[in-house]
């Protein structure tokens, strides 16, 4: 399954274990692990979305509001131990600890959903179906600073709105989740992300430690309009349980007074980035290139060697027309052979992953195309590139290993935790290798907690973005090229 290993201390005296995960110099790929996740069928979930939070709810029929004033946010932390054996466990929210309300289409994981919270210290949001987020204002809550929240639904729309004092309402954004029925469970919720600290490791890579925590919120003034039924219940959402079967780890909880809710809650309502993505498949591809560059490059150095670039001069006496000929066909064979096997190798994979027990996170068809047509456009610009370096060096050897370095070194060394973060996303900014992003097809997750780094599969550019600095590189090489042949002797 995964190449990362992971070990987590057993609890004691019911507090709470810490995740842990060594990531070597080899590791090629990089998951997230939840301090909230305690056993491995968590982990093999990889296909849904993490839904982990506390929600007090009731039925609602048809279109109406719920509002609520969230009073404060608390919570513990669980920090390194300062003392071995004795747990750290200290006061305070992690940044995106959330509290706000919630509709949602029954208690199941992975059910549809809008929502309108405030975090730490992100300010308010409103997110919907696990991959989206709008921003509201800033700021957190405390006794003194209280903020209200409304989630109104009108037919398939439903509106974030937020306020200081329950008159004036902000609009935060709009929702219109995909699978929203009808009679839905509306009330509030709590959740909290674990807390994330990296380490580098002594023979390189990092050490990722996601630890446990727990935020808990306070609510009043609440209100349902609209056709509200049944009575208010209340569910552990997604909540994992010990080897036993039925006693719940790190448990939520809520009490209720007056009118007055406190409610605590762990974990996170996010998209899963959890399980192998589908470029996990194209592990060759590195390989094939350094094939399509040895190719590219005595397609046009051969002539040289063997003298007989005079002859083709005979043939096509004007120079540009000669290389541009050689260019096009270089990169319509680069872009076939790449989309060919991409085509092929990017479902089967997939499938064969599966069928042997792995997790395969989830993509769109468009990204899965998009993963597929890039990998050819790689392919082709990286024969290009090859092409006009051959053309440039005039030696075989020197060439390839020119390109070698400028696109396949890089590479590696960003991905397999050899070098600092920051440098290793530099070079994937700033080289050729910048290209391989193109086959990336899990985004990066402003409001989701992990160590995004390239050896997790995470470019710093986006996939277009990396592309058109590996495009830049081979239409620049391809220029100097073409002037050199108009100046030089055969």
């Amino acid at each position: 399954m995964s190449p990362i290993a992971r070990s987590r201390s057993a609890p004691a005296d019911g507090m709470p274990g810490t995740a842990t995960r060594a990531v070597s110099a080899c590791t090629a790929t990089m998951e997230m692990w939840w301090a909230t996740t305690s056993c491995s069928s968590r982990a093999m979930r990889a296909r849904s979305p993490r839904a982990v939070c506390f929600f007090v709810h009731r039925r609602l029929d048809g279109d109406g509001s719920i509002i609520v004033r969230v009073d404060s946010m608390t919570g513990r932390i669980r920090l390194p131990d300062a003392t071995p054996g004795v747990r750290n466990v200290v006061a305070g929210v992690v940044p995106w600890a959330k509290a706000g309300i919630m509709v949602k289409d029954g208690v199941r994981e992975g059910a549809s959903y809008a929502a309108v919270m405030v975090t730490a210290r992100h300010g308010v949001r409103m997110q919907h179906d696990f991959t989206e987020d709008v921003a509201g204002g800033p700021g957190g809550v405390s006794p003194g600073s209280p903020r209200w929240l409304r989630l109104t639904r009108s037919g398939g729309t439903l509106t974030g709105y937020e306020s200081v004092d329950g008159r004036r309402w902000t609009v935060v954004g709009t929702a219109r989740p995909a699978r929203l029925p009808a009679t839905v469970e509306a009330g509030m919720f709590v959740a909290s992300t674990g807390d994330l600290t990296v380490s580098r490791g002594n023979l390189g890579g990092a050490s990722v430690q996601v630890r446990f925590t727990e935020a808990t919120a306070v609510f009043d003034q609440v209100r349902v309009e609209g056709r509200a039924g049944g009575t208010r219940s209340h569910d552990d959402v997604g909540v994992t349980y010990e080897p036993d079967g039925s006693t719940p780890h790190h448990p939520g909880r809520f009490t209720e007074s007056g009118g007055t809710f406190a409610i605590t809650g762990v974990g996170d309502v996010a998209p899963s980035t959890d399980g192998m993505r589908i470029e996990s498949t194209l592990s060759g591809l590195v390989a094939g290139l350094v094939a399509v560059i040895v190719v590219a490059v005595l397609f046009v150095t051969a002539e040289h060697r063997r003298g007989l670039f005079r002859t083709t001069l005979l043939a096509a006496p004007r120079r540009g027309r000669a290389f541009a000929a050689k260019t096009v066909v270089i990169g319509a064979v680069a872009f076939a052979a790449g989309l060919t096997t991409a085509a092929l190798t990017v479902p089967l994979g997939a499938r064969i992953l599966q069928a042997n027990g792995n997790a395969v996170l989830p993509a769109s068809t468009l990204t899965e195309l998009r993963v597929v047509a890039g990998v050819g456009a790689l392919t082709a610009a990286v024969a290009i590139l090859a092409l006009a370096c051959g053309a440039l060096a005039r030696r075989g050897a020197a060439a390839v290993a020119a390109v070698v370095g400028l696109v396949v070194v890089p590479h590696i060394l960003a991905t397999a935790s050899v070098l600092p973060l920051g440098v290793a996303r530099w070079l994937l900014r700033l080289t050729p290798a910048a290209g391989f992003a193109v086959q990336q097809s899990v985004p990066e997750y402003a409001q989701v907690l992990g160590y995004y780094s390239p050896q997790g599969g995470y470019y710093p550019l986006p996939p277009l973005a990396g592309l058109a600095v590996l495009c830049g590189y081979a239409a620049l090489a391809v220029v100097l090229a073409a002037v050199r042949m108009s100046r030089a002797d055969a």
